[in-house]
């Protein structure tokens, strides 16, 4: 049990009846394929809307298609459908609950998510503002309301989804095999750096936000601090890219990183302490997401 006694989120598989060790395999297999098919059609959709040619180049530029508004809704919504792959997956090998992967202590807390946002939005906005002020314009602006709004529904949705995945799935997976917290938060991390291609630096800046977002989902139990920190990022991020303030690139400068994680640790540790003082973490959910 955790220190708010409720069950260790990351050995929390094991406490269920049906609970195999082979079966989070299964889950993954089939989730995998149900992706690939959503995959499928989503640039089926986008090749449709945008042409082929023009999808097709988008995919080769890497983290640079990006800066561009139709490479932004691809990339996005390419990680969002990890949330309904891993639904059907679970449904179908039925080894435990869905919500089981949300948190250990009941469920999904949308009042604990929508709380978590306030910490690290503060510190990301103070952070990128001084950047601004040092740095100024690098590139046009060509934020419009429509990618706000649009950006404002599905980024949160890539980076739950990409969190239920790496911090639920492979995490929990970890855990419950070897029932090592700590061995599982580096084993998820390393998993979650290898999906990201970026330069040298920018892999080790990747690790290190996935050591910050697994101890987040560890001492919280469960997934929506870490969802809420992630998506803070993901959102300042694509925001800044519109207004021209940032460039996304596969290339990581050194001042990236070094920014990276500095604002990664800050605000992992101002939101484990803000939550931590104020109970955030301590109650139970009592409706099953």
């Amino acid at each position: 049990m955790s220190e708010n006694n409720f069950p260790d989120y990351i050995t929390f598989p094991r406490t269920f009846e049906k609970y195999r060790w082979y079966k989070p395999i299964l889950v993954l297999i089939i989730g995998t394929i149900v992706f690939l098919a959503l995959q499928a059609l989503l640039l089926v959709i986008f090749s449709a809307a945008y042409g082929s040619d023009s999808i097709n180049a988008l995919l080769l530029q890497g983290y640079e298609s990006l800066n561009s508004e139709v490479g932004s809704y691809i990339g996005y919504l390419s990680v969002a459908i990890f949330l309904p792959s891993l639904y059907v997956a679970t449904k179908i090998v039925r080894d435990r609950p869905f919500s089981s992967y949300s948190s250990s202590r009941g469920g999904w807390n949308w009042k604990l998510f929508f709380k978590s946002l306030t910490i690290p939005l503060a510190v990301y906005l103070i952070f990128e503002i001084m950047n601004t002020l040092i740095h100024g314009q690098k590139g046009p602006n060509t934020l419009t309301l429509t990618f706000f709004v649009i950006c404002l529904i599905i980024v949160p949705l890539q980076c739950i989804g990409e969190e239920y995945i790496m911090r639920g799935l492979v995490m929990q997976t970890f855990g419950s095999w070897f029932k090592i917290p700590v061995l599982a938060i580096v084993l998820q991390s390393i998993v979650f750096t290898s999906l990201h291609p970026y330069s040298i630096l920018g892999v080790i800046g990747v690790f290190m936000q996935g050591i910050c977002l697994g101890f987040l989902t560890w001492r919280s139990n469960g997934l929506e601090a870490a969802c809420a920190l992630h998506s803070v990022n993901n959102l300042i991020s694509a925001y800044f890219v519109a207004l021209g303030f940032e460039v996304s690139s596969s290339v990581i400068t050194p001042y990236d990183f070094a920014s990276t994680i500095i604002v990664s640790v800050i605000s992992t540790l101002a939101l484990y302490y803000v939550g931590t003082k104020k109970g955030w973490f301590e109650e139970k959910t009592e409706k099953l997401w």
